[in-house]
């Protein structure tokens, strides 16, 4: 017996909000880090962005990240392992925790960062110039009330 898959059925798949959402964050995140390689940081991927947004410019504990990333340990080890040789992130053990380790930018990751931020206001500005600046606001607050989850 052979599995149908979803996209050969005669109905048409609906046309949904969600969709448009993954759709939309998908595309953000592709010339996200487009731009994040262009811009010198050859080894930025989608992943390591993914756990580079859990850890403060402070720095923060290794098995916070865990936690805040949802990710498993062994993951979260990956990741860091990646990072760390490539001079993005340092870790140093905790003095509160001797088991522990503190995960820290070193200042080859704190430049990424400085250029990350820059990369999002420049799509951002993309963003305004493609939907108009109503539109943009429009959409700024539509998403602030989504994630806010708040049924105002």
């Amino acid at each position: 017996m052979v599995k149908q898959l979803d996209e050969n059925t005669e109905e048409p798949l609906p046309d949904h909000l969600g969709w448009r959402l993954w759709q939309a964050s998908r595309a953000w995140q592709a010339e996200f880090a487009a731009a994040m390689r262009t811009a010198g940081h050859v080894w930025f991927s989608e992943s390591r962005a993914g756990l580079l947004g859990h850890i403060p410019r402070r720095g923060t504990r290794q098995s916070a990240l865990i936690e805040r990333a949802g990710i498993s340990k062994q993951a979260v080890q990956q990741l860091l392992d990646g990072l760390e040789a490539e001079g993005v992130i340092e870790r140093l053990a905790d003095p509160d925790d001797k088991r522990g380790k503190l995960v820290h930018y070193t200042a080859l990751g704190l430049a990424a960062l400085r250029d990350g931020d820059r990369i999002k206001l420049e799509i951002e500005s993309g963003y305004r110039e493609r939907l108009g600046q109503g539109s943009f606001e429009a959409l700024m607050q539509a998403l602030r009330r989504l994630g806010d989850g708040s049924n105002r």
